[in-house]
């Protein structure tokens, strides 16, 4: 109902000001134009849809064998955590040219980005998931002859399930964004390629159609890993008052 009545504003607004179609549309405006260049619309959607799934595939997978890895050797975990917090601070966007330089304009550098993008959600959540392990349930494990891999697989594993799928919930919502800003590096189709040709034609009824349509391909991918998350940790459902 709240978003309802902000569309409702807005296209008030627009109409009673007589707003430039090209400063601002109207949501009817950027509903005509969706409908109008769908035909065309839908290969960047798809080509988008896809690098998407593949760099949010490759940094899911590298974020939860990282953090695995760093968990099972603390010693590691010490030397490697610490790069990874400051290789945050380093923004996607300023790396970009870099990679063009290292990889050209192919396929690489797109999912490197989007991996990074992914990576770093996960492999955190999932490794405060596996530290804020219970310890009894680690000394009751330890205490019946449980090997270390067993402790993990039976104990510390599903313990981070809740944990691993929150981050895994971040990484979908970014790994679009960072779709669209590998796409600003060079291609030939792509959301991120429509917006920049609609902003270079002041086409701000299509740059609008391309905003909303990352809205909604973010929340696709949320929607679908928060089904998978109630199908996988039913078990994790709160006692009832």
């Amino acid at each position: 109902m709240v978003l309802i009545l902000l569309f409702v504003i807005w296209e008030i607004v627009i109409r009673v000001f007589e707003v430039p179609v090209w400063l601002l549309p109207s949501p009817l405006d950027i509903w005509t134009e969706g409908v109008e260049s769908w035909s065309q619309f839908k290969g960047h959607l798809l080509s988008t849809t896809f690098l998407t799934i593949g760099g949010f595939s490759i940094g899911c997978t590298i974020g939860i064998v990282t953090a695995v890895s760093l968990h099972l050797l603390p010693k590691v975990r010490e030397a490697i955590f610490p790069l990874m917090i400051v290789s945050q601070n380093i923004p996607i966007i300023v790396l970009a040219p870099l990679l063009v330089i290292w990889f050209g304009f192919g396929l690489l550098p797109k999912i490197i980005v989007i991996t990074l993008i992914c990576f770093f959600p996960l492999a955190v959540s999932a490794l405060d998931g596996f530290r804020q392990t219970n310890d009894e349930y680690i000394l009751y494990m330890k205490m019946a002859g449980a090997t270390k891999g067993q402790i993990f697989r039976k104990v510390e594993w599903p313990h981070a399930l809740p944990s691993i799928f929150s981050g895994l919930k971040i990484s979908a919502t970014y790994s679009v964004m960072g779709a669209v800003i590998s796409e600003w590096l060079g291609a030939q189709k792509g959301i991120g390629v429509y917006m920049t040709l609609a902003s270079s034609s002041f086409r701000t009824d299509r740059v609008f159609v391309a905003i909303f349509m990352i809205m909604l391909l973010s929340l696709l991918f949320f929607g679908i890993i928060l089904l998978m998350e109630k199908v996988m940790i039913k078990w994790n459902k709160k006692e009832d008052k």
